[in-house]
């Protein structure tokens, strides 16, 4: 089979060590690593399979053999599905590789608020601090994927309670607790740690808003690894202002990325990140694990690991 690399990296990578290390993995195919736009409509044309962070409609068009388009980001939503859906190629997205480094994230952002070391680290002279501890707390992790799964088990060391939201809480977890879409505000009235891992959908936009706030005890702290869409900003910073939130950890933002002169980065109590929870040295070779065992799948006509539905976006 032909495998096409297209030339956007992720998390500021270039692709050009992704598809050293296909060839290496695959070295009974065929893969081509896209360096201009001109290479990308040409190769396209007999490509079997194509990665990548994103792929347009118009080199859609050119395509004449697309099985499979591997996605190389988690969400998919900034996709044309239909068109590919269309077209009857298989989509699969990078779920899973971000798990690791993400948590890892996420425990950090959790520590530095409950020791207060954002506060440290911002002080310019010897000053008394009244730092927490993070065991005994309660930690609502909203969206139990593999991020949200990884942040739980990352937890249990440090005797916590974990309540898991999840759209179908029948479907289990890790968590001590599961909570349904409908019992949101029972899981945040009792925590002082909301770790935000959901995908960006239409029930998720805007999830955190004013009532959310108004719900959560008034020392907890929001960790978003999600999308910054999820909380409303306006909401966010009021509350803040007004002391309703101990603070949050924003490695996501709404507008992205944020402005200078934004009001978020005037608060003591926000802690923000260029979107890089999801940055590792190891995100290719991750996305190679999944990319060459897809193809002995596709060559076998089994089912796709990480393949999603129009639906799933």
């Amino acid at each position: 089979m032909e495998l096409l690399v297209l030339r956007e990296g992720a998390h500021g990578r270039s692709t050009a060590s992704y598809a050293e290390t296909l060839r290496e993995r695959l070295d009974e195919h065929t893969v081509r690593h896209a360096a201009t736009p001109a290479e990308e409509r040409r190769w396209i044309e007999s490509a079997d399979i194509v990665t990548g962070t994103s792929i347009d409609r118009a080199l859609l068009e050119r395509a004449e053999k697309l099985r499979l388009f591997a996605c190389s980001f988690a969400g998919t939503s900034h996709l044309p599905l239909d068109a590919l859906a269309d077209l009857g190629v298989e989509v699969t997205n990078a779920s899973g590789v971000h798990a690791p480094n993400a948590s890892e994230h996420v425990i950090g952002a959790i520590l530095a608020f409950s020791r207060r070391l954002h506060e440290a680290a911002r002080a310019d002279n010897w000053q008394p601090a009244s730092p927490g501890e993070l065991s005994g707390s309660t930690v609502a992790i909203v969206g139990l994927g593999a991020i949200g799964r990884a942040v739980a088990d990352r937890l249990e060391p440090f005797d916590v309670t974990t309540l898991g939201i999840r759209r179908d809480p029948d479907a289990g977890g890790p968590t001590d607790e599961l909570f349904g879409p409908d019992s949101l505000h029972t899981a945040l009235a009792r925590s002082e740690f909301v770790v935000l891992s959901c995908p960006l959908t239409d029930a998720t936009r805007g999830l955190i808003g004013e009532e959310e706030i108004a719900t959560l005890p008034r020392d907890a702290v929001l960790v978003n690894v999600a999308r910054g869409e999820v909380i409303e900003t306006d909401a966010l910073v009021n509350g803040l202002r007004r002391g309703q939130l101990g603070g949050a950890a924003l490695d996501v933002t709404d507008p992205e990325p944020l402005p200078d002169g934004h009001p978020l980065w005037d608060l003591d109590e926000v802690l923000v990140t260029p979107h890089t929870a999801g940055s590792t040295p190891e995100y290719y070779d991750r996305l190679v694990d999944i990319l060459t065992d897809n193809v002995g799948r596709l060559e076998a006509g089994e089912p796709l690991r990480n393949r999603i539905r129009i639906g799933d976006r």
